[in-house]
């Protein structure tokens, strides 16, 4: 940022494109991998307050046995988990062009 500040970039400039651009890649990662965890949490919320949910509609698969639902579930929640950690690598490669696969 100093350098850009030394070649006549405005304050508010210099920020957008030095600061905020260096510092969304970890915050990026840190929403990707709460997500994750909300999504597994969402299971215990559910089935403590009994919101209707997939994270219920587990537990009662799971109790009643009944494994093709609860194979179901489990593969929903694991392609949603991939599907959140592509879009973080795609995101990662438009904010840094250094790390864009070529």
């Amino acid at each position: 940022m100093r350098a850009a500040r030394a070649r006549g970039v405005s304050r508010p400039a210099a920020v957008v494109a030095h600061a905020l651009r260096n510092s969304l890649i970890p915050l990026v990662t840190i929403v990707a991998l709460q997500f994750g965890a909300v999504l597994t949490g969402a299971v215990i919320t559910e089935t403590i307050f009994a919101w209707p949910g997939i994270g219920r509609l587990l537990i009662q698969s799971i109790g009643f046995r009944d494994y093709p639902m609860v194979q179901g579930c489990i593969l929903l929640i694991a392609f949603t988990y991939v599907s959140v950690n592509l879009i973080t690598d795609v995101v990662y490669g438009v904010l840094d062009p250094r790390i864009r696969l070529e």
